[in-house]
Formats: C-alpha cells, sequence, structure tokens
C-alpha cells in the first residue's frame, strides 16, 4: 500500500506524520527555519507513489517549497462538507483549514457534541453538534503569544517563567496566572453557551499548550495530539474509497 505522507504547517512549526495505510508508522515537529533540513531528510524516503496531503496557514512560499521539493500535495481548504461535518461559517471557504480539519477529526474520534480546542501560536474554540454541524468559534491569542504581547507593549513587564497561583503575589506569577485564565475562561464560557443545546458535550483539547490548559479546565475535557494531522488522515482515507455506484436499479436477492 502506499505511503501518505500528512503535513501541518502551521504558523511557527510544521507538524508531520507517514502513514502505511491506516498506520501511523511516524510523526514529528520541526521549527521553520529547520523545514529545508527536513525536506532533505525526507525526501530520500519517501517512494514516488506517496500521498501528500496537507494543511496550510503559514506563508505560502513554504508551502509553494514544500511542493517543489517533495512532489504535488493536496491542500486541504474549508468546503461546504467535508467527511460528515457540515460548515456553519457565513462563507465556508473563509474558516482556516487547520480549524476544519481539526473539527474533522473530532467528529471521528468522538460520537457527541464536541467543544475542539486548538492551542498554539492562537488558541480556536469550536462548536461541533453531535451530527457534525460546525456551529462557530473563537479565536484568541495563544497562552505564549499572550504573555509575548505583555513584554511588546508595555516598558517593564518581564516575559518570565512564573507559576499559576490565586492570589497571584508577584508580577511572573500575576502574568503567568492571568494569561492561562484567560485562556481557560474563554473556554469554559464558551462551553456553557453550548452546553444550554448540546447537553454532555466534552472539549478535546490539542496543541502545544493542550496539557497546560486542560489540567486547568473544569468542564469535561481530554487531551488528543495532533487534531489536525488526525482530520487529514480521516480526509485522506476517504479519498482512497471507491465513488459509490449511482445505479439505482433493483438487484434479486
Amino acid at each position: 500500500m502506499n505511503p501518505t505522507l500528512l503535513l501541518d504547517l502551521g504558523n511557527t512549526r510544521l507538524k508531520w506524520a507517514l502513514l502505511e495505510g491506516e498506520h501511523w508508522r511516524e510523526s514529528g515537529a520541526c521549527r521553520h527555519v529547520d523545514i529545508p533540513q527536513w525536506i532533505e531528510a525526507m525526501r530520500v524516503r519517501l517512494p514516488a507513489s506517496t500521498r501528500r496531503f496537507g494543511v496550510n496557514v503559514a506563508h505560502d512560499r513554504l508551502a509553494l517549497e514544500l511542493e517543489r521539493q517533495l512532489g504535488p500535495i493536496r491542500w486541504l481548504v474549508a468546503e461546504e462538507q467535508c467527511c460528515g461535518v457540515t460548515n456553519g461559517y457565513d462563507e465556508p471557504e473563509r474558516l482556516g483549514a487547520d480549524r476544519w480539519a481539526a473539527l474533522i477529526a473530532a467528529h471521528h474520534l468522538h460520537d457527541g457534541a464536541a467543544l475542539v480546542v486548538c492551542c498554539g501560536t492562537a488558541t480556536t474554540v469550536d462548536w461541533l453538534e453531535a451530527d457534525g454541524r460546525f456551529r462557530g468559534g473563537l479565536i484568541l491569542p495563544g497562552l505564549t503569544t499572550m504573555r509575548e504581547s505583555l513584554v511588546r507593549a508595555t516598558a517593564k513587564l518581564p516575559l518570565a517563567a512564573g507559576e499559576v497561583r490565586l492570589p497571584p503575589t508577584n508580577t511572573r506569577d500575576a502574568i503567568a496566572s492571568g494569561c492561562l485564565l484567560a485562556q481557560v475562561g474563554a473556554i469554559e464560557h464558551y462551553y456553557r453557551v453550548m452546553e444550554g443545546t448540546a447537553c454532555g458535550a466534552v472539549a478535546l483539547v490539542s496543541g502545544g499548550d493542550a496539557e497546560i490548559i486542560a489540567a486547568h479546565l473544569v468542564i469535561p475535557a481530554r487531551t488528543v495530539d495532533n487534531l489536525v494531522l488526525r482530520g487529514l488522515a480521516v480526509v485522506a482515507a476517504a479519498s482512497t474509497r471507491p465513488t459509490p455506484s449511482h445505479d439505482t436499479r433493483e438487484t434479486a436477492p
């Protein structure tokens, strides 16, 4: 069976996975600056028959370089419907491809309603009904982005490690606690809005800061690695299935 390469080209890193059929053979991540070395190492290992699927929310020049070096890549874009998920955005095509892939993954990982939370450079919080309808979602600065913005916008606040403590009694802890609780508060508030129509919903939390944020949530939640790549895997698997016949003639029992 032909291998499948999955690429999640994010704002700061490239996440990837190599599949044999539906088996995850290996996966990893690298910073944008290290992509040329990653390409060089990966290119010699991939047979010509490799299928390539990707999500890109970074600069287009990086996507073009990946295609130039690795071959054609099927870049996922949001649409009105895909793999059981219906897009509720006013303009479906304007939904970020990474959020779309994460929603597809969530629908195939969880039977009920879900709050799909991806914690990276930005934090996204998306409402997914049990029947696959995406109702809409939030975008806010990610945990690290929040802390860095304080350094850029103020004269004397440091970018320093602190602990989450209530009440915080020093500046480092005040920054750490404030930024984390801003994330937690947005997620929990949106969950309560959602819970009014979707009883029994669970938050599926993914991304680099998922463990930190999920540990402070008091709503039903679980962490899931690589939601975006998992969504791409669903799309890749669907693309290998034969197109259903439209012949509606009855056959003998």
